[in-house]
């Protein structure tokens, strides 16, 4: 009995596409009323373009600031300027590390195996608070993580955002991109205390009334989120060809089922905290963790710690 079956689950993979719940096979045969925010001429799945935005050339404003855990009325930090970076090889270095970060498609796409850039989840550069900052994060590593159960170096941490996020293969350790991203990183947290327990590290939590629905998520991406990430959710490409303006949310140019982003919860929190896009926190608990449920739904690359089994099972514990 079991040969059979195995025979028939083999001869299902060629038309398997990530990890698609049998909603999400019917969600673009549905049709969207003409008050619905969309993209003219997506029939054939082909992402429209947009006038290519230069990224900035300078850093964000330090009035980005966060406070200690401990004493909120004590100790505030602001990130440094790119400005007061030194002409020398450690303020090159940075530089080509902001400049790996904000634009990776670009500087290490030989590494990336979908259309996304490290800002995409790290927002303003890697500085905002409430999108995972890097000056928050840095400083805690070496770190136990449940993703692989086992501390782990900032370079591991890395290597998993380029393995799971990014769908690509991670940079050696002695590779100048690594070298260049850890500083940067650390740069970003200068004068922030070694394992300082910063209030604006990973993402905000959310808790939601009523368990997440995807057809209410459904409504909320239509109304909310397609007029930059598309009807098809295949996002909005850069007219020079280097990646895209706004991100795909789904399909294979999307994140893996191994990121964080595909954890329902870690999600809804970053909808929450940094979405729609000069909206912040302008959507309720509930709806970020609905829409959220509905992107999880959706087709995108597998995880690669399981393969197509991503399909039918839930993978290890994230992290």
């Amino acid at each position: 009995m079991r040969a059979p079956a195995l025979i028939f689950l083999l001869s299902l993979t060629p038309m398997l596409n990530g990890s698609a719940a049998p909603d999400a096979v019917l969600i673009e045969a549905v049709s969207i009323e003409p008050d619905v925010p969309t993209w003219d001429g997506d029939a054939d799945d082909a992402p429209p373009t947009r006038l290519l935005i230069e990224p900035p050339r300078v850093g964000m404003s330090t009035r980005q600031t966060e406070t200690f855990v401990a004493d909120p009325d004590e100790i505030k930090f602001a990130p440094p300027r790119l400005a007061d970076l030194p002409d020398n090889a450690w303020g090159k270095q940075v530089k080509y590390g902001r400049d790996l970060f904000v634009d990776t498609q670009r500087h290490a796409r030989r590494y990336v195996g979908n259309g996304l850039n490290c800002v995409n989840c790290h927002l303003s550069e890697g500085r905002m608070v409430g999108s995972a900052p890097l000056w928050a994060g840095y400083p805690l590593y070496p770190l136990y993580r449940g993703k692989n159960l086992r501390a782990n170096s900032y370079q591991e941490r890395i290597a998993d955002c380029f393995r799971f996020s990014m769908a690509g293969t991670s940079p050696t350790w002695d590779s100048p991109e690594m070298a260049a991203l850890i500083a940067y990183s650390q740069w970003l947290s200068t004068n922030v205390p070694t394992r300082g327990l910063m209030a604006a590290r990973g993402f905000p939590g959310v808790k939601a009334p009523r368990e997440a629905s995807h057809g209410r998520g459904k409504i909320v991406y239509q109304t909310q989120c397609a007029v930059c990430h598309g009807a098809n959710g295949r996002g909005v490409k850069r007219a020079d060809g280097t990646g895209y303006q706004f991100p795909p949310l789904w399909g294979w140019d999307s994140y893996a089922t191994g990121a964080g982003m595909d954890k329902l919860t870690t999600g809804a929190a970053f909808i929450r905290a940094n979405m729609p896009l000069g909206k912040r926190n302008s959507l309720t608990p509930q709806q970020a963790l609905d829409v959220s449920f509905y992107l999880k739904i959706q087709s995108r690359p597998w995880d690669p710690r399981i393969g197509w089994f991503s399909l039918f099972i839930e993978g290890p514990a994230d992290g």
